[in-house]
């Protein structure tokens, strides 16, 4: 009987464990994993619409801008040959196009990475999950067995 007690207090142990711990720290990677998918598809964002630029709107183009309290202006871009990227913390740096365009690439390449870790600590914290619950099965079953004695 004071076997089968301690398999219990056991398993209990291991679930709050699962949902204390584990499954927390899993929805962490997550938050962070969307974060970075965010950020790539800003750049992913970045990348197509300056090629886009390049391509069919090499002599600038219409637009409207917000000048504040959403009332518009129309304006006329007519050089596009440098532009203001943020490279990060609000900072700005000019860039040309083709500079612009290899920069979202890197950041993209390095952010991908990034990501790939996080997926990867994601994958393992899944397993040991897995790994508790099956820990869980098999302390049931020893006490079904004991149970049947």
């Amino acid at each position: 009987m004071q076997e089968a007690d301690a398999h219990k207090a056991r398993i209990t142990q291991i679930e709050e464990f699962i949902n204390d711990v584990l499954k927390e720290d899993l929805k962490q990677l997550e938050h962070h994993l969307n974060l970075f998918n965010e950020e790539i598809m800003e750049y992913v964002q970045l990348k197509n619409t300056l090629q886009t630029f390049g391509d069919h709107m090499p002599a600038g183009y219409k637009t409207q801008v917000n000048i504040g309290s959403n009332i518009f202006m129309q304006a006329r871009v007519k050089q596009m040959d440098k532009i203001l990227v943020n490279v990060g913390k609000e900072v700005y740096l000019e860039m040309s196009m083709d500079e612009a365009i290899r920069f979202s690439d890197v950041r993209i390449k390095i952010l991908t990475k990034q990501a790939d870790v996080v997926r990867e600590e994601s994958v393992k914290k899944r397993s040991q999950i897995k790994m508790a619950l099956i820990a869980i099965s098999e302390r049931e079953k020893l006490l079904q067995q004991q149970d049947d004695r």
